[in-house]
């Protein structure tokens, strides 16, 4: 089992950057497909980026080329980079991790974009 704990949250503006940050303990970070998703008010969760254990990388279409997805085997955190953020992006953004179907999810961290 895998803890997830995230950071970086917080309020920006609209063309302005933030970078979250999720630090996984208690298990083996590199056998996980590690993903950010997103929950805005009244509306579903969805999937952002995802970071798969063998190496690739994909994105939702509404972030494409504004936002990336890393890893750090070492320290056992995965990131995201915010760049150009716009209204849409406010939501509570969650680190997830997943094992074969089985998910662990992070507390969430907040951001909104206001102008």
């Amino acid at each position: 089992q895998v803890q997830l704990v995230e950071s970086g949250g917080g309020l920006v503006l609209p063309g302005g950057s933030l970078r979250l940050s999720c630090a996984a303990s208690g298990s083996d970070f590199s056998v996980y497909n590690m993903g950010w998703y997103r929950q805005a008010p009244g509306k579903q969760r969805e999937l952002v980026a995802l970071s798969t254990s063998g190496g690739t990388t994909n994105y939702a279409d509404s972030v494409k080329g504004r936002f990336t997805i890393s890893r750090d085997y070492a320290k056992q955190n995965v990131y995201l980079q915010m760049n150009s953020l716009n209204v849409e992006d406010t939501a509570v953004y969650y680190c997830n991790a997943d094992f074969f179907g089985v998910h662990f999810w992070g507390q969430g961290t907040q951001v909104t974009v206001f102008s």
